[in-house]
């Protein structure tokens, strides 16, 4: 059985976005109405899905997602994550919990709810 939780209660709102800011990572609020990247261990506050020529960057603040995880797996479950970066994410006991529902320790990557 294949199953697919992509746009699955998504909300994205539009932002500028400093430079640097790429489709596919995550990212959190730099400046007034503006994301930027993120340095390892920094909260997250969405993930980008797509920035336009213009600077402006679309951002799911809900939602599913599958992003690319660092050091040690995440937890099943409810788990702490934060920024590891380089635009995915990484395990953190101390940091915001997501519901964690597939980790893939084969591709590294892991799919939660935002």
């Amino acid at each position: 059985m294949n199953l697919s939780y992509e746009s699955v209660g998504q909300q994205a709102v539009t932002f500028a976005a400093q430079s640097g800011v790429n489709a596919g990572t995550v990212c959190g609020i730099c400046a007034n109405d503006t994301v930027g990247k993120l340095s390892a261990g920094d909260a997250f506050c969405g993930y980008v899905l797509d920035v336009a020529k213009d600077g402006a960057a679309c951002v799911a603040l809900h939602g599913y997602v599958q992003l690319p995880y660092s050091g040690d797996a995440p937890a099943l479950g409810w788990s702490g994550l934060c920024a590891d970066g380089n635009g995915g994410v990484k395990a953190d006991d101390t940091g915001k919990s997501y519901l964690v529902i597939h980790v893939d320790t084969a591709d590294g990557t892991v799919g939660f709810f935002l």
